[in-house]
């Protein structure tokens, strides 16, 4: 137990000592001061201690946040059983022990039991505090991580997007000045044009490379410039067909994706004036394919599969579409998925999760009313009591609200951790943990 738990209990136990010494003791003596003192002691440490000790215990072994449901139960069982054997044994050293008032036959016959139910109330009145102050503390440390963690995954998102990003512009320049080199000394004045060329393509790579998407159509127009630096290196050895539905150009696809593969039909295949290399780029469904007939070349080293990858990995940042693959004997097809808006990277990703904090976020401010009651009841029932008490001892009729309002309380309690709840939110939380299961 916490050192500072251990000075608020010596606290506790000088006010207590304080208010029943002068408030109900008629004998005010030494001896009885310091037996008033040792028994406020006594109840504080043995019933204030021992139900820290057991939730502290219960916070490791079942974390409010892992564990509701399960933990709730477990607390009210523990509770009940351990409060009832620390206040018999209480009451047991305070009246047969301390004041000598009974012998242990009279205790244990029920003469006492109006006493150790009384007692037995107001303990459970003082760990449901406890338990309720512990659920709220461990509620701020996992909304704390929550927030934490849900800042981790968009950074992360938006880094990792902006890393696959960055490959384009070394990829891209690497792959045209080998165009570039092999037009040289193929036909320098083709060189110089595409130099020219290059430029306004590598402008375009410039300004779309901080954007998550593009239209299809400002795509196409720049794949077809870049068709035309391929033509004038190739000349008739490639073809290119587009055939793009109209309505297609005001939708998204991922910035110089069909450049990238533009470049791996070149790459992986080779193309000759006899058998020249067919690219075809067009719509299907609600997909922009790249297709092209399948003459595969010999690869002198193995391809680093910068292009595919990178389109794969970009795509998965952005959305749950995924872009397939398709290879036969004669051809080989990509197929990119086509958006109708723009996501945002760390929001798409963060999408299902933000979901599930909602959900989680309704079912903590259910958990919290609920801890709300039980720490109103704890206050105000203990003080009905005191004011019962005191002012008409003959007419007990703290009995009422406490009884009222506690079966109220216990059937917060039952619908809160599920028993009773509708069966459609636990199903919905089943399957969940299934999708989100490895």
């Amino acid at each position: 137990m916490k050192r500072k738990n251990l000075i608020t209990l010596c606290w506790i136990s000088v006010a207590t000592s304080m208010i029943f010494f002068f408030g109900f003791t008629n004998d005010k003596t030494v001896e009885n001061f310091i037996l008033t003192v040792a028994v406020c002691f006594m109840y504080s440490f043995i019933l204030g201690a021992g139900n820290g000790l057991i939730n502290d215990y219960l916070n490791k072994k079942f974390p409010w946040s892992e564990a509701t449901t399960k933990r709730a139960i477990i607390s009210i069982i523990s509770i009940l059983v351990a409060n009832t054997i620390m206040v018999y044994f209480c009451n047991y050293i305070n009246f047969v022990i301390f004041q000598k008032a009974a012998t242990p036959e009279e205790y244990f016959s029920g003469k006492y039991g109006f006493v150790n139910w009384f007692t037995i109330n107001i303990a459970l009145l003082i760990s449901a505090f406890l338990h309720a102050k512990g659920f709220m503390e461990e509620l701020k440390k996992t909304s704390k991580k929550e927030v934490v963690e849900q800042k981790l995954i968009a950074k992360s998102a938006n880094a990792q997007f902006e890393s696959l990003k960055n490959q384009l512009d070394p990829h891209f320049l690497f792959n045209s000045l080998n165009v570039l080199s092999s037009l040289i000394d193929e036909n320098p004045k083709q060189a110089q044009k595409f130099t020219a060329s290059m430029s306004k393509i590598y402008r375009y790579v410039l300004e779309q490379k901080d954007k998550e998407l593009v239209t299809v159509e400002d795509e196409l127009e720049f794949a077809k410039t870049y068709c035309d630096l391929l033509k004038t290196r190739f000349e008739d050895s490639v073809d290119f067909v587009f055939n793009v539905r109209k309505e297609d150009y005001r939708r998204f696809v991922v910035p110089l994706s069909l450049q990238l593969l533009l470049e791996n039909c070149i790459k992986h295949n080779f193309a000759t004036s006899s058998r020249p290399l067919v690219i075809k780029i067009f719509s299907e469904n609600d997909t922009l394919c790249i297709e092209n007939n399948l003459q595969v070349r010999e690869q002198i080293k193995e391809s680093s599969g910068i292009g595919l990858s990178n389109i794969v990995q970009r795509y998965a940042l952005l959305t749950e579409r995924n872009v397939f693959v398709e290879k036969s004997d004669d051809y080989f097809k990509v197929k990119l998925p086509v958006l109708s808006a723009k996501p945002n990277v760390a929001n798409e990703i963060t999408g299902d999760k933000d979901k599930a904090y909602e959900r989680a976020e309704k079912r903590v401010k259910e958990i919290k009313g609920f801890y709300g009651n039980l720490i109103s009841y704890c206050i105000v029932i203990p003080f009905l009591i005191i004011i019962n008490l005191i002012t008409t001892p003959d007419n007990i009729w703290f009995f009422f609200p406490m009884l009222g309002w506690g079966i109220g309380v216990t059937a917060h309690g039952m619908s809160v951790f599920a028993i009773g709840k509708n069966w459609e939110e636990r199903k919905i939380r089943e399957i969940l943990e299934k999708r989100n299961r490895p």
